[in-house]
């Protein structure tokens, strides 16, 4: 398996990516990729595919999100096709894109997830954190992951990009 850097070439195994792992033929997390694709949003070094033997499996994105006026990423839509789900690839794109936005110094990538799969990856409640959702129904499933650069005096609301918006 290789993680690497989405290229343009990708653009359409990604959205079959999403159609496969989220079981439609036009499922929300393809319409929301090509939105953040054109959004000022994207981080085109944060969007990374799993390609397994030579063809793209899996793929991540992170986008620009913010904590009141802090600068922050989302991270969403992930998929992975079905027949390789559970093997790996999908930890390999979080660690890819945890390990990625570390680098880029960014100070915390936040989620709407499922609580018992992205806490292995270091993910907290946000309300633990002082940081809230800005729709009070994704409390319950709203978590970060906190990198180097986050700093504990970081707290208020978090808003995704506008493409997240228009589901």
């Amino acid at each position: 398996m290789l993680i690497r850097r989405e290229n343009p070439g990708d653009i359409d195994a990604v959205a079959a990516v999403h159609r496969q792992a989220f079981d439609g033929d036009a499922p929300l997390e393809v319409g929301l990729v090509t939105r953040l694709r054109s959004s000022h949003a994207w981080v085109p070094q944060l969007s990374l595919v799993a390609e397994v033997a030579g063809s793209v499996a899996g793929h991540v994105c992170l986008t620009r999100a913010t904590v009141d006026s802090t600068d922050v990423l989302a991270l969403g839509p992930i998929g992975v096709l079905p027949g390789l789900q559970r093997d790996g690839v999908g930890s390999a794109l979080m660690h890819a894109a945890l390990g990625g936005a570390d680098a880029r110094d960014e100070p915390l990538v936040a989620l709407l997830g499922h609580l018992d799969y992205y806490p292995r990856f270091g993910f907290v409640s946000g309300t633990s954190v002082g940081i809230e959702p800005d729709q009070p129904s994704w409390s319950s499933h709203f978590q970060v992951r906190l990198l180097a650069r986050w700093d504990p005096s970081m707290s208020g609301t978090f808003r995704y990009a506008a493409p997240f918006y228009d589901l």
